[in-house]
C-alpha cells in the first residue's frame, strides 16, 4: 500500500536519528495506519523515545521521512498525535493522584477541568473509585487505561504511541489487548515494547511475524 493511498496514515522511510556519538535510532522503515495496531519491538535504550518522538513530528530526523497521509507536515502530525507513558518525556509523576492527572490531561486536551468535569469524566471512563489513588498504586493496566483515556480525549488525536508500557509489569496481553481496542475505534496505535513481551505475545497467538518480503530493520523489528 503507498501513501498515495486514501488510507490515513503516518509512514516513516528510512529514519535515522544520530546521537553525539552513536545512532540513537537506526534507519526506520514503517507504516502505522488508522485504525490498526502495530508492535515495534526493541531492546530498552534510546531508540524507543526517539522512534515515538520521530514518529509523532516531535522530534527531527537526521535522515529520512516521516510523512501524514503522503505529507511531511510535523506541526499538524503533533496536533494529531500523542506520546503515551514515554520514560522521562511523557510518563506522569508517580505522586499525581487520579484526579490530579485527569484534570491534567483534560485541560490539555483542552476540555474543562473543573472538579465536576474531572468528577464526570471518571465516572464516564469508570475510573470514579479510583479518583484518590496516586499513580503509582494503580496497576498496570489500570493505569495505561488511564493515560490512553486521557490522551484520546482530545478530540484532534488519530494515532497514540505507546513507550515500553512492559516497564511497569503484568501480562503484555492486557496492553496488546488496549491497543486493539483503540484501533477498533479507528485510532491508530503504535506500542513499543522488549523481545521478551514480544516473545510473550507471540507463544500465546496475539501476533504474527509479518510475511516475508515486509520491510523491517533487524533492530527495530515491526510486528502486526
Amino acid at each position: 500500500m503507498s501513501d498515495t493511498d486514501h488510507t490515513s496514515a503516518i509512514s516513516l522511510r528510512a529514519v535515522r536519528v544520530q546521537g553525539r556519538r552513536d545512532a540513537m535510532l537506526d534507519p526506520v522503515t514503517l507504516r502505522l495506519e488508522a485504525g490498526t495496531r502495530l508492535l515495534v519491538v526493541a531492546e530498552p535504550g534510546h531508540g524507543h523515545t526517539a522512534l515515538a518522538l520521530v514518529a509523532t513530528g516531535r522530534f527531527v530526523p537526521d535522515d529520512g521521512d516521516v510523512l501524514l497521509d503522503g505529507i511531511p507536515d510535523p506541526a499538524l502530525l503533533r496536533q494529531v498525535s500523542a506520546v503515551v507513558d514515554a520514560p522521562n518525556i511523557t510518563e506522569p509523576d508517580d505522586a499525581l493522584t487520579v484526579a490530579g492527572m485527569a484534570a491534567e490531561g483534560l485541560s490539555l486536551a483542552g476540555h474543562p477541568a473543573s472538579p465536576r468535569a474531572v468528577t464526570r469524566w471518571l465516572t464516564t471512563n469508570d475510573f470514579v473509585d479510583q479518583r484518590g489513588l496516586r499513580i503509582d498504586q494503580l496497576d498496570p493496566p489500570t493505569r495505561l487505561s488511564l493515560l490512553m483515556g486521557l490522551a484520546a480525549a482530545d478530540p484532534t488525536v488519530r494515532y497514540l504511541v505507546l513507550t515500553l508500557p512492559d516497564r511497569h509489569g503484568g501480562n503484555p496481553a492486557d496492553w496488546w489487548d488496549l491497543a486493539g481496542q483503540y484501533a477498533a475505534l479507528g485510532y491508530g496505535v503504535l506500542v513499543e515494547c522488549t523481545p521478551a513481551s514480544a516473545h510473550v505475545l507471540e507463544d500465546g497467538g496475539h501476533i504474527e511475524r509479518p510475511d516475508e518480503g515486509t520491510s523491517n530493520h533487524a533492530a527495530m523489528e515491526v510486528l502486526r
